[in-house]
């Protein structure tokens, strides 16, 4: 199992954190993906000086979704099945990873999703909002429930989503990828893991509320609209046939 999987880590302008997240996902990774989206802060001269890290890098910030495909697109070449992604900001626990590949072992080829413990202290209020936001439109959109749909920590069936086009670039790409997974029936499975929430003052975020909160919304819009016209009936005959056993 240990040569299935790879590490990918998207960074955008995460030089306080982010050698302390390789360096922690070291001893659970063999060979771990950095994507350098567009940083204009240390992270590439820092990168210069990490053994036994592959990066990827390009000079403009093109979103998270971007940098994750970026990062899919090189494992798949490395020959991996699954790829695991943990974000820059220090907000995982590398130590969780075992938890993934134990979990996958029990479901091949699934997609896992770590289920953080939504109401800890230090939590953003606004985090809890959005991830109960994101959570409805989900179920909504699949007929599948999670209880934390907006966790970065996940481990992608790649080999499953080689021939996927996916469009979005940006925070919403992580929605459209769970949900186009779920609409190929792909096992969609809620893991739970810790979580680390930096006081107020050491929070590094990129989340701009109104733009960002804009392109989800006209994504859920868009899915929710795919859905009854394509998912719902396809999800009929898919259940018909299992219940007849076709």
């Amino acid at each position: 199992m240990d040569q299935d999987y790879c590490l990918i880590i998207p960074a955008y302008n995460n030089a306080a954190t982010l050698l302390q997240v390789i360096d922690s996902a070291k001893p659970y990774a063999g060979y771990i993906i950095v994507v350098n989206d567009g940083s204009t802060d240390q992270t590439q001269a820092l990168l210069q000086g990490v053994s036994g890290v592959e990066v990827v890098e390009y000079e403009r910030n093109r979103g998270k979704g971007y940098a994750l495909r970026c990062g899919f697109k090189r494992a798949l070449q490395a020959g991996f099945r699954y790829a695991i992604t943990i974000d820059a900001d220090g907000q995982h626990y590398p130590s969780d990873i075992p938890c993934f590949i134990e979990a996958i072992a029990a479901v091949p080829d699934s997609l896992l999703i770590g289920s953080r413990l939504l109401q800890q202290e230090n939590m953003p209020a606004k985090n809890s909002f959005a991830n109960r936001f994101s959570n409805f439109w989900y179920h909504l959109q699949t007929l599948h429930g999670l209880p934390d749909t907006q966790s970065g920590f996940r481990l992608y069936p790649i080999q499953k989503m080689r021939r996927m086009h996916f469009f979005c670039n940006r925070y919403e790409a992580e929605l459209e990828m769970l949900v186009r997974l779920s609409w190929r029936f792909i096992t969609v499975k809620a893991i739970p893991v810790s979580v680390y929430y930096a006081p107020v003052g050491e929070r590094v975020s990129h989340f701009r509320p109104f733009r960002d909160f804009f392109r989800i919304s006209m994504l859920n819009t868009l899915l929710t609209l795919i859905a009854i016209v394509y998912f719902y009936p396809k999800w009929m005959v898919y259940k018909f046939c299992t219940l007849a056993k076709i």
